[in-house]
């Protein structure tokens, strides 16, 4: 949830690590004491901050909330297999070059001695499209803007190394232009869901933090925070039952994101407490395989939502 007053208003670099956890929790992000401080440190030394973790626990979320709480614009780069200096970095816009080709021929300015200037037209700056990694060394925002790196371990080790290279000086050089530098560097937050190890090289530039399911009690802060309308009872019912899930040895076990979804999607069927039925009725906002509802009945739905109340208090 937004906090109640606009993106960016009233920031000011932090101090201590209690100024991070209070400025990430006025934007409805409750961060540990751990990411918290890791945070700190990145602000306050400028360094990029490595988030690794599984999936759904709230990785991404730091550098939207980071945003929103700085003011900085959010650069995202979404990583995937085969990503490239086209994709990640510049591209030309080959289609604008092509018009203005066509009209300097129109014009009779295609030939001759003018087709060196031209040439050097063709590779301007207004034709050059940037991506987000060249976009964010080359800002000119008064406030630096947030670069998330999203899922780095998903690229491959080429992409890594041009990455590494990148964030040694946060400068880019595009041989027709020449070199693009940040004044002032841009904060830079780089996610990894570990579904293969990222090299130590990329680790070492950055500050490291693995973030972790929340314990139960932050669990049900957060979702309380992220989904105001549901009954504190059945917040923490859910807080717990999710527990359960996660020690059954599930395929995919739910992240806080499915905490949030499910309660929201219970309150949203008017539920004030978690049921039997209710549970198998919803139990696709938390569990996204259907190997996983099936462990879950083989395990007692009965018997599970006992353990959960027990543990809800």
């Amino acid at each position: 949830m937004a906090s109640d007053y606009p993106r960016g208003m009233g920031f000011r670099e932090p101090d201590t690590v209690a100024d991070v956890a209070e400025g990430l929790s006025s934007f409805g992000y409750l961060a540990s004491e751990g990411l918290a401080t890791a945070l700190f440190l990145s602000i306050s030394l400028q360094r990029p901050l490595f988030l690794e973790g599984e999936p759904g626990v709230g990785k991404t979320e730091v550098a939207k909330t980071l945003a929103n709480w700085t003011g900085g614009r959010l650069i995202r780069l979404q990583c995937y297999e085969g990503l490239d200096v086209s994709q990640a970095v510049y591209d030309w816009d080959y289609a604008r070059q092509l018009l203005h080709l066509r009209a300097a021929e129109a014009t009779g300015r295609a030939g001759g001695a003018d087709e060196r200037q031209l040439e050097d037209e063709m590779y301007d700056e207004r034709f050059l499209v940037k991506r987000p990694l060249l976009q964010a060394v080359s800002h000119h925002d008064e406030v630096p803007p947030v670069l998330l790196i999203d899922e780095v371990d998903r690229a491959d080790d080429e992409f890594e190394a041009f990455l590494l290279e990148i964030l040694s000086d946060y400068a880019v050089t595009v041989p027709e232009i020449g070199r693009f530098a940040a004044d002032v560097p841009p904060r830079v937050v780089i996610t990894s869901n570990r579904t293969r190890d990222v090299h130590d090289a990329l680790k070492r530039r950055c500050l490291y933090h693995w973030v972790d399911h929340p314990g139960f009690e932050r669990e049900v802060a957060i979702i309380t925070t992220r989904a105001p309308g549901v009954d504190d009872r059945l917040a923490r019912q859910v807080a717990a039952a999710v527990e359960e899930f996660r020690e059954i040895g599930l395929y995919k076990p739910p992240g806080v994101a499915e905490s949030i979804d499910w309660a929201v999607a219970l309150g949203r069927l008017g539920s004030t407490e978690l049921t039997e039925t209710t549970l198998e009725a919803t139990i696709g906002a938390v569990l996204k395989y259907r190997e996983d509802q099936e462990r879950v009945a083989d395990q007692g739905i009965a018997a599970l939502l006992q353990r959960a109340f027990a543990r809800a208090g």
